[in-house]
């Protein structure tokens, strides 16, 4: 059978890259995001793949660029339909949120098609999320620091959430997020389809960082070798397991030192980071409420009193 995905139209065994219309810019041209149709030779599920719905999140693109070239449409069962730049608009000038409408495109599934410039991209790709098996929504921790995690959005009393929790298993970053998502979250609304979901957050970092690219084109892989859509075996293997984030502000304005890395064991009572003036003398310093792991954390030292300042991702248990 032929799939199309907007200009993207592959028979079995053949790969197609195009366009999918978005609509018109400020200047009356046509927009449209890049797309990439993977048709398998032999029958089997349909993996939907999308990236950058935050506009400066990268990491995921780099997945993709590495990904694509290596899969042989010949050797893949089933189908792989991937969204390159979700948001096209915050794409274009760096920015996290798309600047025609000032709108977090990853709190506008599921879209409309009548509304604003963000609605309209979500209901245009969330038309062809929601034909698929599986969804990965290839994120990053913005241009804060982070760890490569997974997260699950569905909530845990939710049906699917037993599928959920497997699939960020499988994609296997070492650490999952199990906590359920802000309304509008492409992870939070597709389980509502029906079809299991997460939000792999590959790191933080301006621009491409390698490692986190390098644990995304992994993890994709595991999953393309677990669901059977390639002749390969996953390796699973336990992840370490957060259910919510305590976060830190600043308690006062100054120059951040952490007292600890990223993906650290903290106790309660241990001390987090320390604020400094110009001079090096220590204002103030901020201690764990709770035990857990050092999660994220920003990535310039400079803060005003209750900026945010880092995360510790508690309740951890693994899986």
């Amino acid at each position: 059978m032929t799939i199309t995905l907007g200009s993207a139209s592959a028979d079995p065994g053949e790969l197609a890259v195009g366009r999918l219309d978005i609509g018109e810019t400020r200047d009356g041209s046509r927009a449209g995001l890049p797309v990439a149709v993977i048709n398998g030779a032999s029958d089997g599920d349909r993996l939907y793949i999308q990236a950058v719905s935050d506009g400066n999140e990268l990491n995921g693109l780099g997945v993709l660029r590495r990904i694509v070239p290596q899969l042989d449409p010949a050797e893949l069962a089933g189908e792989i339909l991937i969204v390159g730049i979700v948001n096209y608009h915050g794409f274009q000038v760096a920015e996290h949120r798309n600047p025609i409408d000032d709108r977090k495109l990853n709190r506008t599934f599921p879209g409309d098609s009548e509304g604003t410039a963000s609605e309209r991209i979500a209901a245009a790709v969330f038309e062809t999320a929601k034909t698929a098996d599986l969804i990965l929504d290839l994120h990053q921790g913005s241009t804060s620091r982070m760890i490569e995690e997974v997260r699950v959005r569905c909530g845990r009393r939710h049906t699917l959430h037993s599928e959920c929790l497997q699939l960020a298993k499988v994609f296997g970053c070492g650490y999952v997020l199990d906590q359920k998502g802000p309304e509008g979250q492409l992870a939070r609304v597709a389980p509502d389809e029906g079809i299991p979901t997460v939000d792999p957050e590959l790191g933080g970092s301006v621009g491409f960082d390698e490692e986190s690219i390098q644990a995304g084109v992994e993890g994709v892989f595991n999953v393309l070798n677990h669901y059977d859509f390639l002749d390969g075996e996953a390796v699973t293997e336990r992840q370490t397991r957060a259910k919510r984030f305590d976060q830190y502000g600043a308690s006062a304005g100054g120059l951040v030192d952490y007292c600890v890395d990223l993906g650290d064991r903290v106790d309660e009572g241990d001390t987090l980071f320390e604020i400094t003036d110009p001079f090096g003398e220590v204002k103030d310093s901020v201690a764990a409420d709770n035990s857990g792991v050092f999660w994220r954390s920003r990535r310039l030292p400079q803060v005003a009193v209750g900026e945010y300042v880092c995360s510790v991702g508690t309740n951890v248990d693994s899986y």
